[in-house]
């Protein structure tokens, strides 16, 4: 689908990283651009930045979670412009809690924004797509969707979206659906995902403590995602994708041999390794300071 003024395109998490990225890369192709974020004051700070691109902009507060939230965000998008071309489903958050000792709050956090949001979003907006005739879906997953070993509700979250954007892609081909799919992948990526905790909704309690562990594993992590892709540069190949009906969109060709290593191992039956070959990440040298950390506690 070509990407032009008088299209519209819907954001969620579009306040900042990935989301802001989109938001504006729809701005400069001449797209008025809907954005959606559950931080309020970074989404009025994100609206007037897209504003001065001189497109039709409008933010709207959306927990993603919500189901009601994401059906009125639809609902406004529509009624603010008409119709509705684009839709990214690019909220996400991780948690830094023990996933296995820790509180089940933080995996019904992870789980209602990156798997909930994105099946709120895809219907919420795809019957809108399909029967005005034209349309396209992209939802953001990771690598870990492919390639597990980041953290166990994030893997577990990106993993649902990628099958989810699978079978949407082939409900709409077989139904004859004139509405495009497309899944993000991403890599490591200069984004503020780490810092999600700041987004804590209160419904849920008490922030979680974080994992023993991750007073070392975050010290690598933010390492590799500061040295990682610019938010603009995925942008610019989740437009590409879109423009040519392209569902898969990665960014890590290095990760993808990872990945494609492990499906070898798989299908030879392999116990899973016990470290993850990922690029940036010493896997034995941050296992040796795990080991030395628990051992003094």
């Amino acid at each position: 689908m070509e990407l032009r003024a008088g299209k519209v395109a819907v954001v969620t998490g579009a306040a900042s990283g990935i989301g802001f990225a989109l938001a504006e890369r729809f701005a400069r192709s001449g797209l008025s651009v809907v954005l959606a974020d559950i931080e309020q004051d970074a989404l009025a700070a994100a609206e007037q930045k897209i504003l001065a691109h001189g497109v039709e902009t409008l933010a709207v507060p959306t927990d993603v979670s919500d189901e009601a939230a994401v059906q009125a965000l639809a609902r406004t998008a529509v009624e603010r412009f008409g119709s509705v071309h684009v839709v990214c489903n690019n909220a996400g958050v991780v948690s830094n809690a023990d996933p296995w000792l820790g509180p089940l709050s933080a995996w019904r956090w992870v789980l209602g924004v990156n798997l909930w949001g994105v099946i709120h979003g895809i219907r919420a907006f795809m019957p809108v797509l399909a029967l005005q005739g034209e349309g396209h879906i992209v939802n953001t997953a990771s690598m870990a969707g492919l390639l597990p070993g980041f953290s166990p509700s994030y893997d577990a979250t990106k993993h649902a979206v990628v099958a989810i954007s699978e079978d949407l892609y082939r409900a709409m081909k077989l139904a004859g659906l004139p509405v495009g799919v497309s899944v993000l992948c991403p890599g490591w990526v200069r984004t503020s995902i780490l810092e999600a905790g700041r987004n804590w909704p209160s419904g849920l309690g008490d922030v979680p403590p974080p994992a023993p562990t991750a007073e070392v594993t975050s010290r690598y992590v933010e390492r590799v995602i500061d040295e990682g892709m610019a938010p603009a540069a995925v942008a610019d190949l989740v437009a590409e994708a879109i423009a040519a009906e392209r569902f898969w969109v990665f960014t890590d060709q290095e990760m993808m041999s990872i990945a494609a290593r492990r499906w070898e191992g798989i299908a030879a039956g392999q116990n899973p390794p016990l470290g993850m070959d990922v690029p940036g990440l010493p896997t034995e040298e941050i296992a040796a300071e795990v080991r030395r950390f628990l051992a003094g506690a």
